[in-house]
């Protein structure tokens, strides 16, 4: 679990680089949320601090663009 949480958070992590560019914000939507809320749960799940907040990381990140954006009001 705590393997697979490592991985989400990385590909969600990667995506919210390229969703940070302007014109692909929309990004956030489906490559980031997505994937760093399964971090989140799986990481929850195996009971590991460094996957769980790397999610987190990503996923408060990816809002607040969403946010600035317009893509969340």
């Amino acid at each position: 679990m705590r393997v697979l949480s490592l991985i989400f958070g990385i590909l969600a992590a990667l995506g919210l680089i390229l969703g940070l560019l302007p014109l692909l914000g929309w990004l956030n939507w489906v490559f980031v949320l997505p994937p760093a809320v399964l971090g989140l749960v799986f990481g929850a799940l195996s009971r590991d601090r460094t996957a769980t907040t790397l999610s987190a990381v990503v996923a408060i990140l990816a809002a607040l663009r969403l946010m600035l954006g317009g893509g969340v009001i």
